[in-house]
């Protein structure tokens, strides 16, 4: 190669000036015009009509970019429920005004996805042949079919479902919800005559650069290079590089792009032909390395790393697979919150401005080709291998291609993405053990426990933690974990799926419908709500891990930080220490106030060690109820809150005086014991031992049914009432091994007192009281939450004082969060 590289010191360059359109031959840079709009929130309309369902054999207008089932037309199918003979069609046209200015230029109508085959014609002639495949951008070249200066009448065809039988079975016949229409945006591309079709980008951590171009054409042409900084800062320059050929050279002192560390540049290519500038593109890069070593691990820059991900469809409940940037980037930011640092695009590639967002916030992307369970035939997957990756290949968040998903893999085209990958990234086939990779999708925990023992290949489902199956994405996923780590080769995983994909139907009233259970169920709700899943899984796979409290004295503790990020040094992050007291109001609620806080930063603690952390509180602070301590990383995301109680008996002196006994009452049915400041008696069943009821003189409480054991047959044999001390004691003799008893005592609230135990497996244990559901409003108390746990995943909640409305949420079909019935860890008032 005859290119040589030129470092630039101190430069002005002359950076070519925006040349307005009207301006014929002075286009040196890409123009797109839209002819939709550029997402649901801004559509524009097209007039329309569907062949049948709602709506249908009539002309009207619809917003592009949209999925016509959303607008009102149409049937709607979920997944294999769509028959093959379905002809639902839909027809459009637009009339839009092609600009003097873009005569002698290259044009081009570009659809970012259309579902599902798509003719095109300008002026009443066909664009080219019919586009098969609903996921992927696809154009025509209509330089020589406009009508400069004048108006241009564009038509298109739509077919819900594919006439070529690969293509339906790959992409409609799935667990997904199918739709029909433009759904993406529709622009026209306007280039200069002699121009770049595309860059191809390898971009190393060491600085190496290699970039080969595709042009329009090679005659008497060189092609200039330019790396800088999105601040426009400089850094190297190549000049009158070939362009037939791959260029290489090294970029001094760049900083690598990662998950943690996001660092872009702007690689700038500049096409001159006899000397003069034709055509000049920007594209947005990420110096980084991944490598998959065999029998190892995977590696980002030199450094193992694990995937922590989840599966994301693209989604939204009212506009079906048309979202916005604003959407994307919500999903991506809310990710993040969770501590995961990567995403795979099952089960098709998303929008450009899903990855783009990706490279810019730090997310791990595997980037899949559609085939759920049934393959394309080859010469379909050639073309849209093709597509997928020539439009994807420079975003430094992918690091894998996936080639379909269980059993939809075409092995024919495995090696097709290197045709058009500079970077020639790995390639997986989901849920199979290939090529060194074990991808098995919900593997059992004894799978993971034999996989770790015994297993070379790389092990990194890509999918486990059902949503459903698992009752909660987070439930037992830190056993799971545990487990997964102790692999001689850990890769991590990828949780099913991000959201539930509830679609709101316009034929239902507008209600949410998940067809069942069957539409994915996921970590957040339809509208992004947060389930305690959510949270239990942010603890999980938090970078930062705090444990090992200590008590040295009134006024020290130390505890021990391990640091679990990839990169990223804790003396780079924040700690925020907090003490709370907590008490009990004027009204008998619990209030948490904060007594002292204090922000300090780590000594120097790098990934994979574990220091002990002493810290100095004012005299008097470790009196308080409650420690907490929040951990930010550098970029100000917080990722890790601990607390935890520091005293056992937080609200004792706050319930004194508040009840006291007085006296007694024994029937032949019943036992009633009076209690003076209550103003009335808890009354108890001398047959079953229970609570029958608690009466006063404003009316009777609605609390009853002595506390029962979750075990046990609750048999009452004897109700024993006696004196112990100052103390009244009322107890309840069963017939097996539990024992419980009331204790009433002087200044002190009734007391429960219970032990039993438990042979064999049971799904759960406890002591419960009846209250009638119509009268609950709220509830309030301290301990963890304000999510409910289970006893696999009790991760996730905060201790503290907490307070809920009553709602009746059923997780996954409902979406009031935090949901009102559970249970609560470490309950304390």
């Amino acid at each position: 190669m005859s290119a040589r590289p030129v470092t630039v010191l101190i430069a002005i360059l002359l950076l070519c000036v925006s040349v307005p359109l009207s301006v014929r031959g002075a286009m040196t840079q890409t123009y797109r015009h839209y002819l939709s709009g550029k997402d649901f929130s801004d559509g524009v309309e097209w007039e329309f009509m569907c062949s049948s369902g709602r709506n249908s054999n009539k002309w009207t207008r619809i917003s592009v970019p949209s999925c016509w089932e959303t607008q009102g037309f149409g049937r709607y199918f979920y997944g294999w429920e769509e028959p093959a003979e379905n002809k639902e069609t839909g027809f459009y046209r637009y009339t839009f005004h092609a600009a003097k200015s873009w005569r002698g230029c290259n044009v081009r109508i570009v659809f970012e996805g259309s579902m599902t085959d798509t003719s095109v014609s300008i002026n009443g002639c066909s664009a080219g042949d019919v586009n098969e495949g609903g996921f992927y951008r696809f154009s025509y070249d209509v330089t020589d079919m406009l009508n400069y200066g004048n108006e241009n009448t564009l038509e298109v065809t739509v077919r819900k479902t594919p006439s070529n039988t690969s293509v339906y079975q790959a992409e409609r016949q799935t667990d997904f919800w199918l739709f029909g229409g433009i759904y993406r945006p529709v622009y026209l591309e306007i280039k200069p005559e002699n121009h770049i079709e595309s860059l191809a980008v390898d971009a190393r951590a060491d600085g190496t650069l290699s970039v080969r171009p595709f042009v329009s054409t090679s005659a008497n042409s060189v092609i200039d290079y330019r790396v800088e900084t999105l601040g426009g800062e400089v850094l190297s320059v190549v000049r009158d590089a070939s362009p037939g050929d791959t260029t290489r050279f090294v970029v001094e002192q760049v900083a690598p792009w990662s998950h943690e560390t996001p660092v872009l540049y702007r690689l700038v290519a500049e096409l001159k032909v006899g000397g003069r500038l034709s055509h000049r593109i920007t594209e947005k890069i990420g110096f980084r390395t991944f490598e998959v070593r065999p029998g190892d691990g995977l590696y980002l820059n030199g450094k193992r790393v694990i995937f922590k991900g989840v599966n994301r469809h693209c989604f939204r409940s009212e506009s079906g697979r048309t979202l916005s940037r604003e959407v994307s980037l919500m999903d991506a930011e809310l990710i993040k919150e969770m501590n995961m640092n990567a995403v795979r695009m099952s089960h098709y590639p998303p929008d450009v401005d899903f990855l783009e967002i990706c490279d810019s916030i730090g997310l791990l992307v595997i980037d899949e080709l559609c085939g759920w369970q049934k393959k394309y035939d080859t010469p379909t997957a050639r073309r849209l291998v093709k597509s997928l990756v020539e439009r994807d290949r420079n975003h430094p968040s992918v690091v894998m291609w996936a080639n379909g998903n269980e059993g939809g893999w075409n092995r024919e085209v495995d090696a097709d993405y290197d045709m058009y990958d500079l970077q020639r990234r790995f390639v997986i086939h989901p849920w199979e053990r290939f090529n060194g990779t074990d991808t098995k999708h919900y593997p059992d925990y004894n799978y993971v426990v034999n996989s770790a023992i015994y297993d070379r290949d790389i092990f990194f489902p890509t999918e486990f933690m059902h949503g459903v199956f698992d009752g909660g994405s987070a439930s037992s996923l830190a056993d799971f974990w545990e487990a997964m780590m102790k692999h001689q080769a850990p890769g991590g995983g990828f949780l099913w799926a991000l959201i539930d994909e509830g679609l709101v139907r316009m034929d239902m009233n507008d209600s949410i419908d998940c067809r069942y259970d069957l539409a994915p169920d996921g970590i957040l709700g339809p509208h992004r709500e947060k389930e305690g899943s959510f949270y239990a899984v942010r603890d999980i796979w938090s970078p930062v891990r705090i444990g090992g409290y200590t008590a040295t004295g009134d006024s020290r503790f130390s505890v021990k930080v391990e640091n679990n990020f990839t990169f990223t040094d804790l003396e780079s992050c924040e700690f925020k220490c907090s003490v709370y007291d907590i008490s009990m109001d004027s009204s008998g609620g619990f209030k948490q106030e904060r007594i002292y806080d204090t922000t300090f930063s780590t000594p120097s603690i790098k990934p994979g060690e574990r220091r002990v952390v002493d810290l100095k509180l004012p005299a008097g602070t470790l009196s308080g109820d409650m420690l907490q301590i929040d951990v930010t990383d550098p970029t100000g995301r917080q990722v890790y809150r601990y607390t935890r109680p520091l005293t056992d008996d937080v609200l004792q002196d706050d319930l004194r005086a508040m009840w006291c006994q007085s006296a007694v009452d024994v029937s032949e049915d019943s036992l009633c014991l009076y209690v003076a400041q209550a103003c009335g008696c808890f009354v108890f069943d001398k047959s079953t031992g229970r609570l029958a009821r608690v009466a006063r003189a404003g009316g009777a409480l609605s609390l009853s049914g002595y506390p029962s054991v979750a075990t046990g047959s609750n048999r009452c044999v004897e109700l024993l009432h006696y004196r112990d001390g100052d103390s009244y004691i009322v107890k309840p003799v069963f017939d097996d091994s539990q024992w419980m008893q009331w204790v009433f005592s002087p200044d002190m609230p009734p007391r429960v007192d219970y032990s039993f135990s438990v042979n064999g497996e049971v799904d759960y244990i406890g002591v419960g009281f009846d209250y009638p559901e119509d009268k609950i409003l709220s509830m309030q108390w301290v301990g963890n939450g304000p999510y409910r746990v289970w006893k696999n995943r009790r991760e996730g909640v905060d201790y503290g004082v907490h307070a809920k409305s009553y709602n009746n949420t059923v997780t996954g079909e409902s979406w009031d969060y935090p949901e009102f019935k559970g249970y609560h860890s470490d309950c304390r008032g």
